[in-house]
């Protein structure tokens, strides 16, 4: 059992933003820490190591995707990006560094706050999604490897190196070999969003582009994933 409370650490370069987000985050029971700037971010992120981080883009010093750059060398922590509301550009950018989530500015506080807790309750409470074919946990298909326990992937002998939304979105493919699964399925089991919630797909594809380069897997001619068109993805192996 966690003895803490979870940490988060709010990047903004506006004093404002801050302090909203410190205030209602700490009163609903999180550490919160703050940082004004990139390099500031980095600074605390490696003296504090948060369990979660909130990430504006546009900021002075090193910018939101420079940040999450280097945190992603060093750590999986679960990465929500704020992004403008019309730069699209923005949105993509983000998960292509390797963000798990984002939200689009102006944002609701009490969106930003389900957001986070739904990341955070899915670190404390993720477990092996049911599969017959499993043998204590682990998953083969070919030469990958997914061992549900602990959470890694091997290729060959080879460990590969996936974030926390990219690990589950590839457990609950693997978990249901051969069955498509739909985007908003998706973004109910591994997000935690409602599936009535209107939300952009797009987080979805870019995990799976991630996850299929990372498994040497090829968009154009896949040998593991597989796009249902008009419905989601599938696992063949």
């Amino acid at each position: 059992m966690r003895s803490h409370p979870p940490a988060i650490l709010v990047v903004d370069d506006e004093a404002s933003i801050r302090r909203v987000l410190s205030t209602r985050l700490s009163k609903i029971g999180y550490q919160v820490y703050t940082a004004a700037d990139g390099v500031e971010a980095l600074d605390v992120f490696y003296d504090q190591r948060p369990d979660l981080i909130i990430l504006d883009v546009m900021m002075p010093k090193l910018d939101g995707y420079g940040v999450c750059q280097a945190v992603r060398k060093a750590s999986r922590v679960p990465i929500i990006m704020l992004t403008a509301l019309s730069d699209v550009v923005d949105r993509i950018t983000g998960l292509e560094m390797g963000a798990d989530d984002y939200v689009v500015k102006p944002f609701s506080l009490k969106e930003l706050e389900s957001r986070v807790r739904s990341i955070l309750r899915r670190m404390e409470t993720t477990k092996p999604l049911p599969f017959h074919h499993q043998s204590n946990g682990v998953i083969r298909f070919g030469s990958i490897t997914v061992d549900t326990n602990k959470r890694q992937v091997f290729k060959g002998r080879s460990r590969i190196s996936l974030t926390h939304m990219e690990f589950s979105v590839l457990e609950l493919l693997a978990t249901h070999p051969g069955e498509p699964i739909s985007r908003s399925e998706f973004l109910h089991k591994v997000w935690g969003y409602s599936h009535e919630a209107n939300v952009d797909t797009q987080v979805v594809d870019i995990h799976i582009s991630h996850l299929r380069r990372k498994l040497g897997d090829s968009s154009g001619n896949p040998k593991l994933i597989h796009t249902v068109h008009g419905v989601g993805y599938t696992l063949k192996p």
